[in-house]
């Protein structure tokens, strides 16, 4: 290989890793991580086509701690997450020579899933602490006070998440403190595969982003504890902060974004793209109108 083409294909692979690549005459942004956001990712993906067709948003999921770790070695431009960077992330993009910056892009409530059959209509972050966490107490339904018709021998089959999602770290720190989960989980890649798993099982019991919901579902209130109130997980209830375990939705860059990378996340940050992240279930950054409807912001 000649000096001349070395340079070129040197040139061509910064480009690709510093603000989009090109194909077919057009910018390409690579946006990976969440599969909380995946949805939703690729609605503004494919909205954005009309807004400016000379980009191409390339979405693809794998969980928020894949898309992070691809923003740090430099292969995506944007990183989703359900989650906050941990310090250990940032330390090691700073350690190449990059600020991460963090953009809140809508809030989510984590839904808690039963089979239809369950007669659960409630549950207490303890409770849901006693049936995951490590040591937890609650092995069977009858620990917390519920038959589930059709449930042999009553065992709690628990669903969870892989341990590079950032819904399996939010519902850790969210139910768990800085605990451990127990051990004997069915953890899953993604937050539909938690539904069809659930749906289809009638002692289980799931979690996922409430976007993933499903009418094959049962979606259980939620109460910090037995003497508050039990809230049902909605966009609103993310909103106004009274589900207890909701949360913000992130998009990652390496710096202070620029170019095409910044024009399509103050897009996204528009009422146009706001508008599109209420229509998927997920609450807005901030106050929007939609249509002849107001969606309020979530609290921060």
């Amino acid at each position: 290989m000649n000096k001349n083409r070395l340079l070129l294909l040197l040139i061509s692979v910064l480009v690709v890793g510093c603000g989009g690549g090109s194909q077919g005459g057009r910018t390409v942004l690579q946006n990976k991580g969440s599969d909380t956001l995946v949805n939703v990712a690729q609605a503004w993906a494919e909205a954005y086509q009309s807004v400016n067709p000379n980009v191409a948003i390339a979405v693809t999921g794998g969980g928020s701690g894949t898309g992070i770790a691809s923003l740090i070695n430099g292969t995506v431009d944007i990183a989703n997450s359900s989650r906050e960077m941990k310090n250990s992330e940032k330390e090691l993009a700073l350690a190449n020579g990059n600020e991460p910056i963090e953009h809140v892009v809508g809030f989510d409530a984590l839904a808690v899933f039963v089979h239809p059959d369950n007669p659960l209509d409630g549950i207490t972050v303890a409770q849901l602490a006693q049936i995951y966490g490590d040591g937890g107490p609650a092995e069977k339904w009858t620990d917390i006070g519920i038959t589930v018709p059709g449930c042999k021998d009553q065992e709690i089959i628990r669903i969870s998440r892989q341990n590079n999602s950032g819904t399996y770290a939010y519902f850790r720190e969210a139910i768990l403190g800085k605990g451990d989960f127990k051990l004997g989980s069915r953890d899953m890649h993604g937050s539909k595969d938690v539904v069809d798993l659930v749906q289809n099982t009638v002692c289980a019991i799931g979690y996922s982003g409430l976007a993933y919901a499903t009418e094959r579902v049962k979606m259980p209130c939620v109460s910090k504890s037995e003497e508050e109130a039990c809230v049902n997980p909605s966009s609103q209830t993310a909103v106004d902060g009274t589900y207890p375990i909701a949360r913000p939705l992130f998009m990652y860059t390496l710096g202070e974004p620029a170019g095409e990378t910044k024009t399509y996340l103050d897009w996204i940050l528009s009422d146009e793209g706001q508008c599109i992240i209420a229509d998927k279930g997920y609450a807005p950054r901030r106050p929007v109108e939609c249509g002849d409807e107001s969606v309020a912001a979530a609290v921060e």
